[in-house]
């Protein structure tokens, strides 16, 4: 198949801002869109469902950021917004061997029966925190931050209770974290971040390797210790950062988005309500509608690729655009753009790539799943007539075209 002759590449704005208008214009022309990074570096974004499921699993494109051409040219500097996700040493960096020996050892903490053995846990913070937010918003005059007092805290006291990450870590993990997956920070702000975040989960490791328990991290530093370590003291940290990290963002930012829906579409509420639909309906619907993550970095060709007619250089850093390929009319039709907890997977296609595709398919997914669906429900339950307060274009965006939501979540829990 012939290439498309190349294009002026888009800039992704650092600050953010939603996607899915310019997603929208963006695959009206092409699956596969030039982009333009921070720092003038050239990328590539691919857009539509097809292509990006096809490319998510390609055999000659790789994680590993020696084929970061721009990179090993020295043309990424320290302190470049997008660094981290290219360098961090972890299974979202490795390829192969070394990705399947370091998934292999947190993958059995994630299965489908491990997961659902958390359920009472869940069950019991999401309680809690409902109990919580109504009296934040006793204090606020009937308005509280859902996003601070209930979508945050809840996935992040999962993943840290998880990794036996003690409470007075985790204000400072979610704030660091935030940084790190920031687009708009400057250069000598994101070096100072991720300093301390390393920082930070080497104490945490330091702590644990005194007092060891029957924890994600105990078991990582055994198999660190162990005679021939079957992962060494940086790809331990890189391991901790990534199940912190995505362990908690993505869930706080899909129940984030849910909420947003849900007001927005109350029609739709009523039907999950009334038995017409599940909540995990919802949570599915969410993650193809308006998904956690709208560009994720980093994976990079080979070889030179052709990628459903659009040349893709050899080391170039392609963007997985899991917003986009949510709502490609190709694939769920020219209504793509509706939130209809009722839509059915088209044709035997996937319902969505927002939790990843192939070997680096999210590790998490099923505690995602469980924590958004349990938290949502329970949510409705207590407060049916929850809705927003304040309009929806009123909301303050993301600091960043990585992650998709918004910073805060206003709401009055009665009408």
């Amino acid at each position: 198949m012939e290439s498309t002759p190349a294009r002026r590449p888009h800039r992704l704005d650092p600050a953010g801002g939603c996607p899915h208008a310019d997603n929208a214009r963006l695959l009206a022309r092409s699956s596969v869109a030039p982009v333009e990074l921070p720092g003038g570096i050239e990328g590539m974004a691919v857009l539509g469902h097809e292509a990006l499921r096809a490319f998510l699993q390609h055999p000659d494109v790789a994680k590993n950021a020696r084929h970061f051409t721009a990179l090993h040219e020295g043309r990424i500097p320290e302190g470049w917004p997008l660094r981290t996700f290219a360098t961090v040493p972890g299974m979202t960096t490795a390829d192969g061997e070394d990705h399947r020996r370091l998934r292999s050892l947190v993958s059995s903490a994630f299965t489908p029966r491990r997961v659902e053995e958390l359920r009472p846990r869940v069950e019991e913070l999401t309680a809690d925190l409902l109990d919580g937010l109504e009296r934040a918003a006793e204090e606020g005059e009937g308005v509280a931050d859902l996003r601070r007092h209930f979508a945050l805290p809840l996935p992040m006291a999962v993943i840290s209770e998880l990794l036996g990450v003690d409470a007075g870590f985790r204000a400072r993990l979610h704030r660091l974290s935030s940084q790190v997956v920031a687009t708009d920070i400057e250069p000598a702000e994101a070096v100072a971040a991720n300093r301390e975040l390393l920082a930070v989960l080497a104490e945490i490791a330091a702590q644990k390797a005194d007092r060891p328990g029957g924890d994600l991290t105990s078991a990582l530093l055994a198999a660190r210790d162990e005679e021939g370590g079957r992962l060494d003291g940086q790809e331990l940290i890189g391991t901790l950062l990534l199940m912190i990290v995505a362990g908690h963002e993505t869930t706080l930012n899909l129940i984030t988005n849910a909420v947003r829906a849900l007001c927005g579409h109350r029609e739709q509420l009523d039907l999950v309500r009334a038995g017409g639909a599940s909540w995990a309906d919802v949570v599915e619907e969410t993650l193809r509608w308006d998904a956690p993550v709208s560009y994720f970095p980093f994976r990079y060709p080979v070889r030179d690729l052709t990628v459903d007619g659009t040349l893709v250089p050899a080391g170039t850093p392609v963007l997985a655009g899991y917003s986009a390929a949510g709502r490609d009319p190709a694939v769920h039709g020219p209504d793509a753009d509706r939130f209809d907890v009722r839509r059915p997977a088209r044709d035997g296609a996937l319902r969505h790539l927002s939790l990843g595709h192939g070997a680096h398919y999210c590790l998490g997914a099923p505690l995602a799943r469980l924590e958004a669906t349990v938290a949502l429900e329970r949510l409705f339950e207590r407060f049916p007539g929850l809705d927003l307060a304040l309009p929806e274009e009123e909301l303050t965006r993301h600091a960043s075209f990585v992650g998709n939501s918004v910073r805060t979540l206003p709401v009055r829990l009665k009408p």
